[in-house]
C-alpha cells in the first residue's frame, strides 16, 4: 500500500528572505542552562552544510521528476533550505565573537557532506542513479526529524517560560515552521523516484545513527569549549532533564518517532499541522519583516515600470 498524504496539509512553498540581529543574544540564550542551550546550538553546526547538501542533491534529482506539482514543491523546498542554511550560518560568527569558535567541528561536518556523502566518481547509468536515489532516501529520513523538531519547537512553551532569547526563538520557530510546512516534500520525492521499503529502512538507520552521533559530538564540543564553563561536559542526564523541563524534546517522543517513520502507511502529512506552521509564520518578526520588504520591493518595481 502506498502512503497516503493528507490533501489539506499541502501548501505552495516560498522562500522567505529573513534576517536576524544577534547583537543582544547571550551565549547561554536559555538562561542558566548552558547544556540545553548547546544541545540546540548543534543545529547551527549541522544545518548549513547539511541543507546545502540537500539543495545540491535535489538539483540533480529535478530532471527525474515527472509530476509538475511535485517539481514545484521541490523547487520551493530548495529555496527554503538554502535560506535555512544561510540563517544558521550567520549565527556562527556571533558564537566566535563570544569566544566559542565552531570551526574545528564545522570543518568535520563539511567533510562529511561534501566528501563522504557528496558526488562520487561513478560510471554513468545504474551506479550513479543508485547513489542519487540513496541520498534522496537519506534526506527523506532526515526531514522526518527536522519536521519532528519543528513541531516540537513550535509547541515548546517552556522555552518562553524560561526566558529564552526572543531572536533565537524566532530563528528556531521560523525554521521549524517551514520544516513543518514542507515536511512532505522529501518523502514524496523519495516515493516518486523509488519508494522501496527496504531502502527506506536502511537509509533511516544510517541517518538516525549519524544524527545521534553528530549531535552528541557537537554538544560535547560546545560544552568542552565554552569559555564560561570550567570542566564543561555533555552528559545524558542533562538531556533527559531538559526533556522533562520541556526545553528539549523528550527521549520518549524521540523513541516514538521511530515506528512512525518505519510504518508502511507512514506519510509526513499525518504528523504536525500546516495550519499551526503558517499561523506562526504570519506573526514571526523575521518572516513578517521579510514579507514586508518583498512587498515593498515588488510595489516599487511595479510603480517604476508603470
Amino acid at each position: 500500500m502506498r502512503p497516503q498524504p493528507v490533501a489539506s496539509e499541502h501548501t505552495p512553498l516560498k522562500a522567505r528572505n529573513v534576517a536576524f540581529d544577534w547583537a543582544d543574544t547571550p551565549l547561554h540564550w536559555i538562561p542558566g542552562d548552558p547544556a540545553s542551550t548547546h544541545t540546540i546550538n548543534v543545529l547551527h553546526l549541522l544545518l548549513p552544510a547539511g541543507e546545502r547538501w540537500f539543495v545540491h542533491v535535489y538539483k540533480q534529482a529535478l530532471p527525474l521528476i515527472r509530476d509538475p506539482e511535485l517539481r514545484a514543491d521541490v523547487i520551493g523546498f530548495i529555496g527554503q533550505e538554502a535560506m535555512h542554511a544561510q540563517a544558521h550560518d550567520d549565527v556562527l560568527p556571533h558564537l566566535k565573537e563570544q569566544g566559542l569558535d565552531p570551526t574545528p567541528y564545522t570543518a568535520q561536518v563539511d567533510w562529511l557532506f561534501e566528501k563522504l556523502l557528496g558526488d562520487r566518481t561513478l560510471p554513468p547509468g545504474r551506479a550513479s542513479e543508485w547513489w542519487l536515489r540513496e541520498r534522496v532516501a537519506m534526506i527523506a529520513a532526515i526531514e522526518h526529524y527536522t519536521a519532528f523538531l519543528g513541531h516540537w519547537v513550535l509547541n515548546a512553551g517552556a522555552l518562553d517560560a524560561k526566558g529564552a532569547d526572543p531572536t533565537m526563538l524566532d530563528l528556531l520557530r521560523w525554521h521549524g515552521a517551514e520544516e513543518v510546512e514542507h515536511r512532505s516534500v522529501a518523502f514524496d520525492l523519495f516515493v516518486h523516484l523509488d519508494g522501496g521499503y527496504r531502502r527506506r529502512v536502511r537509509t533511516w538507520a544510517t541517518a538516525f545513527s549519524a544524527l545521534v552521533f553528530l549531535w552528541q559530538r557537537g554538544t560535547r564540543f560546545f560544552m568542552e569549549n565554552d569559555p564560561t564553563l570550567v570542566g564543561g561536559k555533555a552528559v545524558v542526564r542533562d538531556f533527559v532533564r531538559g526533556g522533562r523541563q520541556g526545553v528539549l524534546p523528550t527521549t520518549g517522543a524521540i523513541a516514538r518517532s521511530i515506528p512512525q517513520y518505519l510504518s508502511r502507511t507512514y506519510h509526513p502529512s499525518q504528523h504536525g499541522s500546516t495550519e499551526q506552521a503558517l499561523a506562526y509564520l504570519d506573526h514571526s518578526p523575521a518572516a513578517t519583516a521579510a514579507t514586508a520588504t518583498a512587498t515593498a520591493t515588488a510595489t516599487a518595481t511595479a510603480t517604476g515600470g508603470a
